[in-house]
């Protein structure tokens, strides 16, 4: 039998690139990107190679499971899908119908695939859902939001055009974006130059033309300074400036005594190499990209660090610019129509938000609202009761800090389930588990890319399940179904798909050829002079009316990161190429390239303590600890130590994952309470450590 290719799309990240599979005899016999997509050229990063790990992983959840024993127990009795989705449906009723419809939440981790089951919310009356974002980009999406008026998704990152890249709380080698990274590769070769800030010398540094090992927590001081520089030596573009942004006085008068000098202090960063690289450059203007950051919930500054981030490229006029942060484009930009809307069916629940956000919290957006607020009001109440919550593909018991604290807020619910292609901590906990399929087991609804050149993209299904899961939409069209909600009931995919693309010119045949709809022409870069920034003053603000008025200063003074006490070290975590977070460290394929974490330690710090490279370490907080082996260098800052995310699993079922590494969101003990008030997000680098020898 011939090999057929389907189109599909990745779900091994949130980055979700376009994949081509090979099929043969109902089994995927090679994975890749899709050849047709811009940037990718058929290429695909080793967590996407594993998929075929994922699909053939026997201790994923395989049959819809409800809890019999107590809450994290392990015990369960497994059920029919006409069983499992009638007990979910009568728990969801009963809560709405004694709390109300806003008892009921929602987490996701974001994506394309969102406006389904989002419209499922709606449709029940709540306004409660949730993305991971608290625990990752909010704080970027709200600085661009106070001084564009629209998200950090307003703008794209032209990396193939770049002249010089800055990449500060944004590993890109390692956190892969594969287009990106082939993106940015490409104009390395070309002569961009390449400058990475961070507290460790990561993948991307070694890539670098410079490399700052900067303080933890003094990045605003950094990126000050270079403000400062940019303005007292007239290195910013004069001419955008003055036709673009607004308070630019005040911004000069508030930079004033942020000199280079007066950061080296801080960051650790001499002043004349600080002066040399802002003048390189600025030389580059406007193809120059300053990276506003991906996973910013970092300090209880990242705010302030992503706001000044966009305003230095404000300053040197790439944003709109080619080879800078030009302007996404949606379908209405190039005289297209977009999807037809599943949320539109039903109007906005005006019942406010348990988490705060929109009215406790005027400043932030409402959209996907901000996790660990939501959760905080299972057991407050305030300012209602939330008593039932789905966790779709999202573990916040791994994302979150400070997982005892969450479980003990959990334990309010009267419904936790999870929908979900792996075991996770979360799911363990749950009443329900609905296995989901995996990405290459299920179809989406049809998503759009806001782009350059926007385009529509469809996730067909390359095989049939090999156990009991069903793809979200079966789900929530399963659940639609028993609670009345017409609308949203549908019997294939092709229904949904037909619904979505009516009046756009597109058919569902329009995918076969490539997987994608290009929308345009090719890449738009619309000028800026007809472009209206989303503002009051249709212009890039430096003060924020909305961050003034909930108390929040535009431009706020530096302060100075705590120091580490005596005997400790900052916890810091980040990313790396083979594993996403915790849900990979159990696949098989990803766990014989790396099966644990280990912990980086700065070579003179270790010495004080006789710990040689390799030897193993105990990290704690004084709530708990863990044992790791040490990697003893000098590419991490001395008040830091770091470690990779998503390790230290304990669940039988996980048997390569389990008791392998450290789970650092477990060294952050309180949290959930600390957390920036100007962007949202939590401050999970805001914790201290002790490190010592394990005997």
């Amino acid at each position: 039998m011939s090999r057929a290719q389907v189109y599909s799309v990745c779900g091994m990240c949130t980055v979700r690139c376009p994949i081509m599979s090979e099929v043969e005899n109902g089994e995927v016999v090679f994975l890749q990107g899709n050849p047709h997509a811009s940037g990718l050229e058929g290429s695909i990063c080793g967590r996407g190679a594993a998929g075929l790990a994922l699909l053939k992983d026997r201790e994923r959840p395989r049959t819809p499971l409800i809890r019999t024993g107590e809450r994290g127990e392990g015990k369960w009795r497994p059920a029919e899908w006409d069983e499992a989705l009638d007990h979910v449906a009568e728990k969801l009723a009963a809560t709405k119908d004694k709390y109300g419809a806003r008892s009921i939440s929602f987490t996701d981790r974001g994506g394309p695939f969102r406006d389904y089951h989002r419209a499922f919310l709606r449709a029940l009356g709540t306004p409660n859902y949730c993305n991971h974002d608290g625990s990752c980009a909010r704080n970027v999406q709200h600085a661009a939001l106070s001084i564009f008026g629209f998200g950090r998704k307003g703008v794209s990152y032209d990396l193939k055009n770049a002249r010089h890249v800055v990449l500060q709380t944004r590993n890109l080698f390692e956190a892969i974006n594969v287009k990106e990274v082939n993106d940015l590769t490409r104009a390395i070769d070309k002569g961009c130059k390449l400058t990475v800030i961070d507290v460790r010398g990561t993948v991307s540094a070694t890539k670098a033309d410079r490399y700052f090992q900067i303080r933890p927590g003094s990045d605003y001081a950094f990126n000050l300074a270079v403000i400062h520089e940019l303005l007292s030596k007239k290195y910013y573009d004069v001419t955008y400036a003055k036709h673009w942004i607004e308070d630019f006085d005040a911004l000069e008068r508030f930079v004033e005594p942020y000199t280079p000098e007066w950061a080296e202090g801080e960051t650790g960063i001499p002043a004349d190499e600080l002066r040399s690289f802002t003048k390189e450059f600025s030389d580059a203007k406007p193809a120059v990209l300053w990276h506003p950051g991906w996973n910013m919930a970092r300090y209880k500054n990242s705010f302030y660090i992503s706001r000044s981030i966009y305003i230095i490229n404000a300053l040197l006029g790439s944003i709109g610019a080619k080879g800078g942060l030009p302007f996404t484009n949606k379908p209405a930009d190039v005289d297209r129509k977009g999807l037809k809307s599943f949320m539109d069916l039903y109007p906005k629940p005006e019942e406010k938000r348990a988490d705060g956000v929109g009215w406790r919290y005027p400043h932030f957006e409402d959209g996907p609202g901000l996790c660990h607020l939501l959760y905080k009001c299972f057991e407050t109440e305030d300012p209602y009761p939330v008593k039932a919550y789905i966790a779709y593909r999202h573990d916040p018991l791994m994302a979150f800090p400070d997982p005892n604290r969450l479980r003990a807020l959990f334990t309010n619910l009267d419904l936790l389930v999870s929908i979900t292609f792996s075991w996770s901590d979360t799911a363990w906990f749950s009443d329900v588990v609905l296995p989901l399929s995996t990405y290459l087991e299920r179809e989406s609804i049809i998503a759009c890319k806001n782009a350059l050149n926007p385009y529509f993209f469809v996730r067909k299904r390359s095989v049939d399940p090999r156990f009991d899961s069903k793809a979200e939409w079966e789900i929530i069209s399963g659940l639609s179904k028993r609670l009345g909600l017409s609308e949203l009931a549908f019997d294939t995919i092709e229904e949904i798909w037909n619904y979505q693309l009516e009046d756009t010119g597109v058919r569902i045949e329009d995918f076969d050829a490539t997987g994608m709809v290009p929308l345009g022409q090719g890449p738009l870069y619309r000028d800026p002079e007809g472009f209206k920034f989303k503002t009051p003053s249709g212009k890039i603000e430096i003060f924020s009316e909305k961050w003034e008025q909930a108390g929040l200063p535009s431009l706020k003074p530096y302060e100075p990161p705590e120091k580490p006490p005596e005997g400790q070290y900052r916890i810091t975590f980040g990313r790396c190429a083979v594993h996403t977070q915790g849900h990979t460290v159990n696949n098989p394929m990803l766990h014989e390239q790396m099966a644990e974490n280990v912990l980086w330690i700065n070579s003179e710090e270790a010495a004080k303590i006789g710990v040689e490279d390799g030897a193993w370490v105990e990290v704690g907080n004084g709530n708990y600890s863990g044992k790791m082996r040490a990697k003893v260098t000098d590419l991490i800052h001395p008040e830091a130590v770091f470690m990779v995310h998503g390790f230290g699993h304990r669940l039988p079922t996980e048997t390569l994952a389990i008791g392998k590494g450290v789970a650092d969101h477990e060294l952050m003990h309180g949290g959930l309470e600390l957390w920036d008030p100007a962007g949202g997000a939590v401050a999970l680098q805001e914790h201290f450590v002790t490190v010592k020898k394990a005997f």
